[in-house]
């Protein structure tokens, strides 16, 4: 529910607040004071298209900031933790546009994409306007008001369901498909390949291994000369360090016992002569394993050369040979038996189209059951809102060549006939602004059962009606106030005195400057206001008195409406809001 709007520099509005509560409010002025400018501030505040006419003349930018309580808006308080925006049952839309056409948004505080911005207008306010119904004559828009309206929600996500598990299984079949035309051609280029690499047989680790062994028959000469060394040093007539350490343990056994301090250099002595020993006793090993084997070297060369080849030809590291002649290996086998893997993808496919056309005959049918119930529901409503003769009827048939689609296979469509004896065609073709108004009001009201926003607004909804008609609009409005909250901009007294809360929007010049201001009513001032809009120019004794007789009527009207609302109040809870409305504002 909107509780607070706040404009400053924007259009002609130079700073305004409207504190706002439940039910149904009227914002009623004279033409051209500023009434749909407001509706214009909120759409920019939730998201709406921003640019730099917005700002007020001479002003350097425009901002709009409008607070919602979300304590019971399922869908936004969804949105806020996914967002991870802190709130305390408020959330707070602030926008400002530059004279240079640049805007801002900020959710509590926190910046945010103006997309993000208008997913969560989205889930807060719906606008309703002459300029503001290509929502209502969008198919899709239609398709889910017939949803909503007839509860087929659980059959809308089983719909989606089966078509994204058969559509993913159809992807795999056009891709297995595609593979399977080169199937013959890569067979034989798998199965060449694999025959050369499992004669090769290349090892994990063996190219380092043979270049180790390279290394080490090259230096050959340099190893048998360094070890024989390193040996005469240890145990030879060169140094002969094992005799030394042999006779060092001797003297230093006798020292530690006179005195236990040697303990530890004689523990010492003890393993560096042991280290000594296992050093030459090595070396000896080492030694007479260095025998020069040409053919053996020989063999080493060949194999690394054939290793390398192979590399090259595959365009692949030496080390990666064992790896690609697993996965080689894999496809030819794959490819071996796609015959078999064929027949049973096309048994998982043919079984989820079944289940796909069988979600989609289900949700058809309750489209159907839906759109005969709207259909007399809407009908019945506008004939009593100026359009006696009106026909409202929902089409729901086949789409195009039978196309199964994420939403169905139904082409929904809404068709209006205005006039008696005309045949319904398409809403967007044959509707006026103002007969646009009064359908959307009935398919609001029809549809009060479902899940719906808590904040509508109507722009101008009783344009080109008047008398008892418009008095039908206000009851009409005013009903549908009762689940939630509702703003509507009206000329018309028939309408303003429906009201639960009336503000007075007038103009004010004082010298070369222009202001709107806004004035929330008190009991006498909505007399005066009202029969200002009944009588014009000149308001009389009995103008007032025709006004103040209106307001008494529509007071006298709420006590049915509270014993309603009483009736359906175990209902009213389990509404939320609508989780999407009309995009592209």
């Amino acid at each position: 529910m909107l509780t607070h709007l706040q404009i400053r520099d924007f259009a002609i509005v130079e700073a305004v607040e409207l504190e706002l509560h439940r039910g149904f409010t009227v914002l009623t002025g004279e033409t051209g004071a500023g009434k749909s400018i407001l509706v214009d501030a909120l759409l920019l505040a939730v998201g709406g298209r921003a640019d730099s006419g917005a700002v007020r003349h001479g002003a350097d930018r425009a901002e709009v900031t409008a607070t919602f309580a979300v304590a019971g808006n399922a869908g936004a308080l969804a949105w806020l933790d996914e967002q991870q925006v802190a709130h305390d049952g408020e959330v707070m839309l602030r926008r400002s546009v530059g004279t240079d056409g640049r805007s801002r948004a900020y959710v509590n505080g926190q910046a945010m994409p103006v997309q993000a911005l208008r997913a969560l207008g989205e889930l807060l306010v719906d606008v309703h306007g002459q300029l503001e119904f290509q929502s209502l004559a969008r198919r899709s828009y239609q398709r889910d008001l017939v949803d909503e309206s007839g509860g087929l929600q659980a059959d809308c996500t089983a719909m989606r369901t089966a078509f994204r598990r058969w559509r993913e299984l159809d992807l795999e079949r056009q891709a297995f498909e595609q593979r399977g035309r080169d199937r013959e051609a890569r067979l034989d280029l798998l199965e060449h390949y694999v025959t050369e690499l499992d004669a090769l047989d290349p090892k994990v680790d063996e190219p380092r291994h043979l270049a180790e062994e390279r290394r080490r028959m090259a230096a050959l000469g340099r190893l048998v000369e360094g070890t024989s060394q390193v040996e005469d040093l240890l145990a030879g007539d060169s140094g002969d360090v094992a005799a030394a350490l042999g006779r060092a343990q001797n003297v230093i056994r006798q020292l530690a016992s006179l005195d236990p301090a040697l303990a530890e250099t004689e523990r010492l002595l003890d393993e560096a002569a042991i280290a000594c020993r296992e050093a030459v006793a090595g070396l000896r090993r080492y030694a007479d394993g260095l025998e020069a084997d040409p053919a053996r070297q020989e063999w080493v060369e060949a194999r690394l050369a054939a290793l390398e080849a192979a590399a090259r030809k595959h365009r692949c590291e030496v080390e990666q040979l064992p790896a690609l002649r697993l996965q080689l290996g894999d496809e030819l086998a794959s490819l071996r038996s796609s015959a078999v893997d064929l027949a049973e993808l096309e048994r998982r496919l043919a079984a989820a189209r079944d289940e796909r056309d069988g979600a989609a005959a289900t949700l058809g049918a309750g489209r159907r059951r839906a759109a005969r119930a709207l259909d007399q529901s809407v009908t019945a409503l506008l004939q009593g809102l100026g359009m006696p003769g009106g026909v409202f009827v929902t089409r729901v048939g086949p789409r195009p060549a039978n196309d199964v689609g994420e939403h169905g296979a139904d082409d929904v469509e809404f068709l209006v006939s205005a006039n008696p004896g005309q045949p319904p065609r398409p809403l967007a073709k044959v509707a006026s602004g103002g007969e646009l108004s009064r359908i959307s009001l009935a398919l609001q009201v029809a549809t009060l059962n479902a899940t719906h926003l808590p904040c509508l607004v109507f722009d101008e909804v009783d344009a080109g009606v008047g008398g008892a008609v418009a008095e039908m609009v206000g009851r009409q409005l005013r009903a549908l106030a009762a689940s939630g909250q509702v703003l509507c901009v009206t000329h018309l007294p028939q309408v303003a005195s429906q009201a639960d809360q009336q503000v007075r929007v007038r103009k004010q010049t004082s010298g070369a400057r222009t202001r709107t201001m806004l004035e929330p009513l008190g009991q006498d001032e909505r007399v005066e206001e009202i029969a200002r809009m009944l009588g014009g120019a000149e308001i009389t004794a009995r103008t007032r008195e025709h006004a103040r007789e209106m307001l008494e009527a529509a007071r006298a009207a709420e006590v049915p409406k509270a014993r309603a609302a009483s009736r359906g109040a175990g209902s009213s809870g389990a509404r939320s809001a609508r989780a999407k409305s009309a995009s592209g504002r």
